[in-house]
């Protein structure tokens, strides 16, 4: 059971940061680029308890990492207003691209940390625990980036899409906005249980994680001197 509980922890505590820092470079962009609003409400934090959603950033990745499925989870969205952008169409764009951005490069921070470690040649349980926390830490980023470009409203991946569609197409695509969570449903849930050979996370999302991953693994080795 402690074993269970360390494994569960290894994989909570890097999602939480994964997230946090994911939320908080959305809004760091926003305000660069006009909009103030999640500086007023105090979400330019790195605070945990001011991101967390008690069931999509605890219970829910709690429960698929006891489970052994795949884990994912998510924070309080960071508030954006895209008209008070200095440039909506674009600006918009580079809010959403910070997320995934920041996860890619706190998954190669992980790597060059999980290389130190390596190349220390230290042992140990709390070595040890680290260690999987940063190799879970890698993943979680990568995946959690890779997701989160899926083109699919509320995903990063659609605001960016978005922007690159002519105005009146993007018009068009805005409109699914309101039909984001109901499709997400049906993407990630429905369809997958009904007809696994259709997952979009399996299809789409989990080849180029593997991909990443083994890039950032070859990261890990060469600072290790393996």
């Amino acid at each position: 059971m402690q074993e269970t509980l360390l494994q569960a922890a290894a994989l909570i505590i890097p999602l939480i940061v994964a997230i946090v820092f994911h939320e908080v470079a959305h809004g760091w962009v926003a305000r660069a680029l006009g909009d103030p609003t999640a500086h007023r409400q105090r979400r330019l934090s790195l605070n945990p308890l001011r991101h967390v959603d008690p069931v999509g950033t605890i219970v829910v990745p709690g429960m698929l990492a006891l489970a052994s499925a795949p884990v994912f989870g998510w924070a309080k969205p960071v508030p954006v207003v895209k008209q008070r952008l200095n440039n909506p169409r674009y600006g918009m764009m580079a809010v959403a691209a910070a997320g995934p951005f920041t996860n890619f490069v706190l998954a190669a921070v992980g790597a060059i940390a999980l290389g130190l470690l390596a190349r220390s040649g230290s042992g140990g349980a709390v070595l040890g625990f680290l260690a999987l926390n940063l190799q879970n830490f890698i993943l979680i980023n990568i995946f959690l980036a890779l997701f989160n470009l899926l083109p699919i409203p509320p995903f990063d991946g659609s605001h960016i899409v978005e922007g690159l569609l002519p105005p009146r197409a993007a018009r068009t695509y805005e409109k699914l906005r309101p039909l984001g969570f109901p499709l997400l449903f049906l993407l990630l849930l429905v369809i997958p249980y009904l007809w696994p050979q259709f997952g979009i996370v399996q299809r789409f999302v989990v080849p180029p994680v593997l991909w990443a991953a083994d890039h950032y693994d070859a990261l890990v080795r060469s600072i290790a001197g393996v």
